[in-house]
């Protein structure tokens, strides 16, 4: 029974063994991210790069090749990639008008000398550039002389960052950061409302005035129209009679 129990664990073992080998030969290593905007070039580049190697290999994926350099040649790969990517001379891969569906952990392989393959990973976070946001007022409300404001700012399908800013500073809005949602009186009220969508790459604002509590205040274009509008009202009938 312990022979038996014996030939079974050499059996394991000897199964176990091409996964063990892999492990020790292949060694991963990790890059700090990169973040970029669409439509910008970025150059992906690794910082420890063994002093001789023979073969090196950039991928998108575990599966897809994007280049291989081997003897001082470079064969670029049948890709999304082939028109837009080059290989600098410290082996760097630059990408050209780089865009969301690019993000990925992309894979350097490298084979050094004596056989020993070695990996690293770095990760590319591509965004567009934030739209500018509008602030929408959803509710103003007075109760006992308070008003109870409610505005909002959000940009459909993105993953933005929102912030609110008034005459004080920051708002603390919590979870649902997009809405701001106070109840002012008239002593502390802010005389603006400012919201700032964000992302890591670019950031937008919108803003809106109050002259009292629950009153918006006209805008500097509306004002200048009306301005406008009085100093020419005079001067068309002299106008007409000339």
């Amino acid at each position: 029974m312990c022979s038996q129990r014996w030939e079974w664990c050499l059996a394991l073992e000897l199964l176990m063994l091409p996964h063990l080998f892999l492990a020790t030969s292949i060694q991963g290593h990790s890059e700090h991210p990169v973040t970029a905007i669409s439509g910008s070039n970025v150059s992906l580049q690794i910082s420890s790069l063994p002093a001789n190697y023979t073969q090196l290999t950039w991928l998108y994926t575990a599966d897809q090749k994007i280049l291989e350099w081997e003897s001082k040649r470079t064969s670029f790969f049948n890709s999304k990639f082939k028109e837009r990517v080059r290989l600098n001379q410290n082996h760097a891969l630059y990408i050209y008008n780089v865009q969301k569906e690019d993000s990925s952990t992309y894979i350097l392989r490298v084979l050094e000398e004596y056989g020993r393959e070695k990996e690293w990973y770095i990760s590319l976070e591509v965004h567009d550039p934030v739209p500018k946001p509008v602030i929408q007022i959803w509710k103003t409300q007075e109760v006992n002389n308070a008003c109870h404001l409610q505005l909002s700012c959000m940009i459909p399908n993105q993953s933005i960052n929102y912030a609110w800013y008034g005459d004080s500073g920051l708002f603390s809005t919590g979870l649902q950061n997009f809405v701001l949602e106070i109840t002012v009186e008239p002593q502390n009220y802010s005389k603006f409302y400012t919201c700032q969508a964000s992302n890591p790459v670019s950031s937008k604002n919108d803003t809106v005035y109050f002259t009292l509590p629950c009153k918006l205040a006209r805008s500097s274009g509306v004002a200048w129209i009306a301005t406008w509008l009085m100093v020419m009202v005079p001067i068309v009938p002299g106008l007409l009679w000339t």
